[in-house]
This record gives structure tokens, C-alpha cells and sequence, in this order.
């Protein structure tokens, strides 16, 4: 026991000056963060005041003169981001009303946290600087005048416009109550803005002023065509879903509207506006029910929200397979690539039955762990949904490197033999979706008596699997393609239509043998 102690004790003894020097190291940090980032903005600045007034900004000296200001974004315009929470931007303001620095402290966006390289953030706030508060910024496109456009960040693109709203929203509202920057009525040059009396000022023409709308109402006035695109194809989807025995009864019309659909889910739904729906937007929305739940935080991106609404609504109708089947841009994806397979003839591969109702059970495991990590950090949860291939293959179009980029492309490869692999066995997606499935109000799939007793026709045709031997449609696993129901009207290919078929001709050849008999006997006169 004393050789223990004393052999341990210089172990302990390092232990607490380790733990002491880096709360000194953390403490100084904290104390001395702004101070260094003053220095970044503000080259010759001497020191810094507190942050105080109305907005709350921290004025920076040299000396005695006054220089600029400090901000922090989150103290003057808290816009919600996906997370539900405001990304924090320390900003500082000249008195020329320049933007000199502007650096990211504070966020819980889970797309910041992988997917968007520090290079690309700093080449992003960095397009910031010498941008006036008199000016406004957008993101992409032609140019305007009046505005300044700059790159926005890919893959992160509603993240970024609440970046850009929440800056220039704090800068306004500093400038404005800080006069800066203030012309003086006899000369009309630049008064003393540090000796200015903000209170007597009237707020410039750009001054957005609190009743100003809110960030999301912008947003979507901005991409009111996107929107309205998206509502006319929710619109054509809820017809095909509505009048599917009409559409069933025509195979190779129901064969060429469903490509035709699949192609604008991944390339205008996926690659062009980057609507991908994702287990992390199921986690946020669930962590803000817990939380502080705001409709704002779900509404900076309409295309999002009206594809989550639709979701909603469909799930309570039909259960998951409609977006599964029809509206996911990486779904999508396996889909057009199994089918291209296919005409070129390359055999397809399916697990036996046992081994498939096994593999099915780990995307609910994917679903729990990543709902258990994102109870106590949506940052965590965020990294480990990187086993959804979306952000990869669909939002950063490939545009990634190493293991997340063999990952996506493996999973593709899979695909092309076993249809949807990713789907069936691995998406935490798909497995949320599932799980209220049984609850749907019409059950608009037909199915026969003889259906799986003992006809396995649909069963054996069924590429995702979905129809158990015993006949039954499986909610949870259905993708609502259809392809059943194109078996079920099939006279061809379904057994109890086929007897009646054969009967029906059956009858038909013999009257026609009993009528040519006929006309035999008793020729027509002449």
C-alpha cells in the first residue's frame, strides 16, 4: 500500500499541474479571445471596451481614439438556423461603416461539422471584409446594382444565407445607433463618430429597422420558382397516387411517367436545389420539440419544409414508400442506375428471405444509436449520419475525397446488383420514416385471396422485398412502386386473371367453332 502511494503520487502530482496549467491556458484564452481577434480587425488597436448599449457592441481604441466596433451577431439579430439555434459571428465595424473582420465563434449546425472543408469557410467570411453597411450582399447569381454578390458556401447554402442575414442585420443596427457613419450638416464630410449623439440621428435609407420581415419570408420570395416547381411536381405525384389502378392498367405509361419522375427527383429535387431530406433533419426537429421548438428555424428553406409537409401528409395516407419510391434524389439515384443494369442485362442478386428480414433490422439500429448521440450533441449525431451517403452523392455532388467518396460510390456499385441496397438494410431515414408506416389511413396496394397462397409471383418479382410469402405487403419496407400492381392487373402474368383469361378465350374459340359449324350447315342464301 505505501509503494503504491508513493509510486503514484508524482503521477498525481503531474495530473493537477497538467489540469491546472490548461485551466490557466483556457482561462487566458477565454480573457483574451476577443482581444486577439481586435487585432486581426483592427491592426492598430490598443484595447477594447465592454460590450454595452443598444445593440451591444465593444468599441475599440488605439489609445484614445476611437476606432471601430466589435459584435457578436448572436447579441443583435439571433437568426435560427437548421439547428434551431443562431450561428454567432464576431464582427468588427470601422467607422466608415467597412466590415474590417468577421470570423464564425459559436454555431450547432450539423452541415458546418462535416461536409464544409475550413477553407471553404474562410473563403467565405473573408468576402465579407470591406463590404459597407449600406450595401446589400447576395449569394451567387448575376450581378446587380445596389448589391454585392458574393460565392456562397456549396452544400451549405441556406446555412450560408442565414449568415450573411444575420451579419448585415447586426451591422445595420450597430451603424444606425452608433451614427456611423454620420455626415455633418454644414460640410457634408464625416463628423466625429465617437463624439457622435447616435439618439439625434434619423436611420439611413437602408436601415431595415425592426419591423422589418422576418429572414425566412425573404428567403422564400427569393425562390418562389423553385417552390413553385416543386409544388406543381407534389401536385402531379398525389395524381399518379390517387389514380394508380388507372395507371397500373398501362404498364409502359406507368413505366415512362415513373422515370421520368425519378429523373426530376435527382436532378432538380437532389443536385440542382439540394433538397435532400435527412435523418439529421428528423433529430433537429425532435431536439427542438425537447427544446425551444420555433416554426422559424424549419422554415429558411421552403423546398425543405414543403417536402417534409408533403412527407407528413403522405405518410398518414400511404406510409413511407411515397417519398422512399418517388422523392428521394439518392433513391432516385439507385433506382435509375438499377434499371440501366438491367437493360444491359446484368444479373441481379437478392439475400434469402431469412437473411434479408435480419439485414433489415440494422437501419433501426443506425436510427437508434444516432437518435441516442443526438440527445446529448447534435454535432455528434451530425458526424456519425455520415453513414447516409446524401451530402456526398447529392448535396456536394461528388465533390468529396477519401472514404466518404468510396463509400457513396461503393454503395452505388451495390446497387446495380441488388436494388436499393442502401435503402433496405442501412437508411436511419428510412427507418424513422418506417416507423409510423403501419398507421396510414388507405392501404391502396390490391392484393388477391390467392395472393401468397399459394401464388409467390409478386412475392419472387418484389426487388426490394418488400411482400412476404404469406402474401402481405410489408408498410415498413414498401418503396410503392407499384410494380405489384402491375402483376395484380396483369392477365397475363397473375395467376387467378390468367385461368379467367384462358377461360374466356376457351369459350371464345368454341363459340367460334359453334357459329363456323353453323354457317356450314345452313350456308347464307344467295
Amino acid at each position: 500500500m505505501t509503494t503504491y502511494q508513493r509510486d503514484s503520487l508524482p503521477l498525481y502530482a503531474w495530473l493537477c499541474i497538467w489540469l491546472l496549467g490548461m485551466a490557466g491556458i483556457i482561462q487566458s484564452a477565454c480573457a483574451t479571445g476577443v482581444d486577439g481577434v481586435a487585432q486581426q480587425y483592427f491592426p492598430q488597436a490598443t484595447h477594447i471596451g465592454e460590450f454595452e448599449g443598444e445593440p451591444l457592441a465593444a468599441p475599440v481604441y488605439r489609445d484614445e481614439v476611437l476606432l471601430g466596433y466589435l459584435m457578436r451577431t448572436s447579441d443583435i439579430a439571433p437568426i435560427p438556423a437548421y439547428s434551431g439555434e443562431p450561428i454567432t459571428l464576431l464582427v468588427g465595424l470601422d467607422l466608415e461603416g467597412q466590415i474590417t473582420g468577421l470570423k464564425i465563434t459559436e454555431h450547432s449546425e450539423p452541415i458546418l461539422v462535416v461536409g464544409i472543408s475550413d477553407q471553404d469557410l474562410e473563403h467565405y467570411v473573408e468576402q465579407y471584409r470591406g463590404v459597407t453597411v449600406d450595401k446589400k450582399v447576395k449569394l451567387g447569381g448575376a450581378e446587380r446594382d445596389g448589391y454585392v454578390t458574393i460565392d456562397g458556401i456549396s452544400g451549405a447554402t441556406i446555412t450560408a444565407m442565414v449568415m450573411n442575414a444575420t451579419v448585415m442585420k447586426s451591422v445595420q443596427k450597430v451603424a444606425a445607433t452608433r451614427g456611423i457613419p454620420r455626415q455633418s450638416a454644414d460640410t457634408g464630410t464625416v463628423a466625429d463618430i465617437g463624439q457622435a449623439d447616435a439618439s439625434t440621428s434619423p436611420p439611413p435609407a437602408w436601415w431595415l429597422g425592426e419591423s422589418s420581415e422576418p429572414f425566412w419570408v425573404s428567403v422564400w420570395r427569393d425562390r418562389v420558382w423553385e417552390v413553385t416547381v416543386l409544388l406543381v411536381a407534389l401536385v402531379m405525384l398525389s395524381l399518379i397516387l390517387l389514380f394508380q389502378d388507372w395507371l397500373t392498367r398501362r404498364p409502359a405509361l406507368l413505366k415512362r411517367v415513373r422515370t421520368a419522375f425519378l429523373l426530376f427527383t435527382l436532378f432538380f429535387i437532389g443536385w440542382y436545389t439540394l433538397a435532400q431530406l435527412s435523418i439529421i433533419h428528423v433529430l433537429t426537429f425532435i431536439n427542438a420539440i425537447l427544446h425551444q421548438f420555433s416554426w422559424q428555424s424549419f422554415l429558411v428553406d421552403p423546398l425543405i419544409f414543403i417536402l417534409w409537409g408533403y412527407v407528413a401528409l403522405t405518410l398518414l395516407l400511404w406510409g413511407r414508400g411515397v417519398y422512399c419510391g418517388w422523392l428521394c434524389p439518392f433513391g432516385a439515384l439507385q433506382e435509375l442506375l438499377h434499371q440501366l443494369a438491367q437493360r444491359l442485362k446484368i444479373p441481379e442478386y437478392k439475400f434469402p428471405d431469412v437473411v434479408h428480414e435480419r439485414l433489415t433490422a440494422i437501419k433501426y439500429i443506425i436510427f437508434v444509436a444516432l437518435f441516442g448521440l443526438s440527445l446529448q450533441s447534435i454535432g455528434y449525431a451530425a458526424r456519425a449520419a455520415e453513414v447516409e451517403p446524401f451530402k456526398t452523392a447529392i448535396v456536394m455532388h461528388f465533390d468529396r475525397s477519401g472514404i466518404f467518396l468510396l463509400y457513396a460510390l461503393g454503395l452505388l456499385l451495390i446497387a446495380v446488383f441488388n436494388r436499393k441496397f442502401f435503402c433496405k438494410y442501412l437508411c436511419p431515414l428510412g427507418a424513422a420514416l418506417a416507423i409510423p408506416a403501419p398507421l396510414r389511413i388507405f392501404d391502396w396496394l390490391r392484393r388477391r385471396k390467392e395472393c401468397g397462397r399459394p401464388c409467390q409471383i409478386c412475392a419472387r418479382q418484389c426487388e426490394v422485398q418488400a411482400i412476404r410469402p404469406t402474401g402481405e405487403i410489408n408498410p415498413n419496407e414498401c418503396h410503392y412502386c407499384l410494380d405489384c400492381q402491375l402483376t395484380y392487373w396483369d392477365d397475363h402474368q397473375c395467376p387467378p386473371l390468367s385461368e379467367k383469361r384462358i377461360r374466356r378465350e376457351k369459350s371464345q374459340k368454341a363459340l367460334d367453332r359453334i357459329k363456323a359449324a353453323g354457317m356450314a350447315t345452313n350456308p347464307p342464301e344467295k
